[in-house]
């Protein structure tokens, strides 16, 4: 018997476009449109924006990190699970239904990440809450988007104009990462975050974890 799709959910992004919470069996997927942007069947390069951050920080003390976008949780599980205990965790969620399918019909998924005492949640643009810092954050994940421009919210652009990767700098401690996860890669921005004066690295890899399923990319590029 195949099992049909249940529409769970609809949301509407501030200033943006209706996303949608499908349920199919025991799994979920986050619909723009007939676009996927995330599922719970494929996660491993948003869980790889976490770890490979983490590993990149190396023995950091009281780490702080800004993850921009909660979406299914993936990004942040996976940091709470590589992060020691005195690290502090912010995440930028500005969709609230987000939150309240993530604590309702999506809890088994959650497994309780949001009640860790590491993470403050927070209902705000992950771009203002980089503009108001200054040396503030030893890494800043971004995943508000399927890549560095602005799909589900037009004002995402600023994040990843040359002025939006200048307030990251400054919000960022020495040596801190700015970590952008991309369903595709993007050369001009490889360009931009050099201009703007990060060492970049980039790292391409699939949406499943045996190699198989979506091609991604993430950035990392660090302070000096």
């Amino acid at each position: 018997m195949i099992e049909e799709d249940v529409l769970v959910g609809v949301a509407h992004v501030p200033g943006g476009v209706e996303l949608r919470l499908v349920r199919h069996g025991d799994g979920f997927t986050i619909l723009l449109e007939e676009t996927e942007l995330m599922s719970t069947d494929a996660s491993a390069s948003e869980e790889a924006l976490a770890t490979m951050t983490c590993e990149r920080l190396g023995g950091r003390e009281a780490i702080q990190m800004l993850v921009g976008g909660y979406g299914m949780g993936f990004t942040l599980r996976a940091a709470l699970a590589a992060l020691p205990d005195d690290a502090s965790v912010c995440v930028a969620e500005i969709v609230p239904e987000i939150i309240e399918w993530a604590l309702g019909p999506m809890r088994g998924v959650t497994a309780g990440c949001l009640d860790d005492p590491r993470v403050m949640l927070v209902d705000e643009d992950v771009a203002t809450l980089i503009r108001a810092a200054r040396d503030g954050y030893d890494a800043i994940l971004l995943d508000v988007d399927n890549g560095p421009e602005g799909l589900t919210r037009r004002e995402n652009d600023g994040l990843y104009s040359q002025r939006g990767l200048g307030e990251a700098m400054r919000a960022l401690r020495p040596g801190g990462i700015l970590a952008v996860w991309s369903a595709w890669p993007d050369p001009v921005f490889t360009e931009r975050l050099e201009e703007a004066g990060f060492t970049v690295s980039t790292s391409a890899l699939t949406s499943l974890p045996n190699g198989q399923g979506y091609d991604h990319v993430i950035w990392f590029a660090r302070k000096p």
